[in-house]
């Protein structure tokens, strides 16, 4: 027990330094429509760059950083770089449409200022509110329904777009669907991973792309891996994807990089 602790207070204090120094850094993985292959955004994904430790993962820190309540300081930073950077790819690119996903603890949705949070950084970056996607888990949602449908609602009349993510892995109950303000549902990479080898899982992969459907969600599957998946995806409709038959997660500039190629090889 000591030693957890005294980890966790190195690790916090650790956190609370790469805040000051401007440690973290976003990295972003590229999402494309199934049809078509166009590149309509990205996931902005986290990374602390430890002077000492190199690139460390999210799945390191983020624990202590919800247990401490830095999260929300943490999250607030993402979101204003994720709308700055992307709303300067869309200048760049003249892709004026290309949006971002952001995902949401939720501490910041408990915490109250979750709204004026994603209002500050859209109004700083310009960045379009139909052009940021909050990304939040079933059980984030459920931790306290009631609150997470007001803070939804409040977040729609912004403009911004909402999406679950991870579907299928949590209590996924049809009651709540319907009444959610949600734009997307993102199925998670568990079931799409055997989804030729396990009947189950293509069955549930189908199932959500219909349920989305059926109810005007757009459906989005990540942690495609294989040319196979993807053939899958398209031939029960899926509409879009991320994962590494495409692209991992890229810094900034990769990603740069990337967009203006697919842009250079748009047909005049």
């Amino acid at each position: 027990m000591n030693t957890y602790v005294m980890d966790h207070i190195l690790m916090r204090n650790g956190l609370l330094r790469a805040l000051e120094h401007e440690e973290f850094i976003v990295h972003y993985q590229p999402q494309l429509d199934i049809a078509s292959g166009r590149m309509t955004g990205a996931e902005a994904l986290i990374r602390w760059r430890h002077p000492e430790l190199g690139v460390i993962m999210p799945d390191r820190f983020i624990g202590v950083a919800e247990e401490s309540g830095l999260i929300v300081e943490i999250g607030r930073w993402v979101m204003r770089e994720a709308c700055r950077q992307v709303r300067q790819w869309q200048s760049l690119s003249g892709v004026g449409d290309l949006r971002v996903a952001v995902n949401i603890s939720a501490l910041q949705l408990r915490r109250g200022d979750l709204e004026q949070t994603v209002h500050d950084a859209l109004e700083a970056s310009g960045l379009p509110p139909s052009c940021l996607e909050l990304e939040l888990t079933e059980s984030v949602l459920l931790k306290d329904y009631a609150q997470s449908l007001v803070v939804m609602e409040r977040l729609r009349r912004l403009g911004v777009k909402m999406s679950i993510d991870d579907f299928g892995t949590g209590y996924s109950s049809l009651a709540y669907l319907k009444q959610l303000p949600v734009d997307r549902l993102k199925i998670d990479r568990t079931f799409v991973r055997d989804v030729l080898g396990d009947p189950d899982d293509a069955a549930i992969t189908q199932a959500v792309i219909s349920l989305g459907h059926i109810l005007g969600l757009d459906v989005l599957a990540e942690g495609v891996e294989t040319e196979a998946q993807l053939a899958f995806l398209r031939e029960h409709g899926c509409d879009e994807f991320q994962g590494y038959v495409f692209s991992r997660p890229l810094s900034a500039e990769a990603f740069e990089r990337l967009l203006t190629e697919r842009i250079t090889m748009r047909p005049h």
